[in-house]
């Protein structure tokens, strides 16, 4: 497993959708060119929610982890 180094955490833990992808697109919005996100999220629709976030806006998903129900996403701007 790599170390990345995000810019910005949002922790949407206990959140349900539609907001940890509201959050995620907000956060997304204010990064520059190259700055990484990481968004932790409990919510199950995470998954495939995140993974249409990033491919409608161009970005690229780094990395996906899931340990114990808690998802963690590494998405570049």
């Amino acid at each position: 497993m790599t170390t990345i180094a995000p810019d910005v955490v949002i922790d949407t833990r206990g959140l349900i959708c539609p907001m940890p992808v509201l959050k995620a697109k907000k956060a997304l919005d204010v990064l520059e060119q190259g700055m990484v996100l990481n968004l932790i999220s409990t919510d199950a629709a995470s998954r495939s929610d995140i993974q249409m976030l990033v491919q409608r806006l161009g970005l690229e998903l780094l990395e996906t982890r899931e340990r114990r129900g808690v998802m963690e996403f590494y998405i570049k701007k």
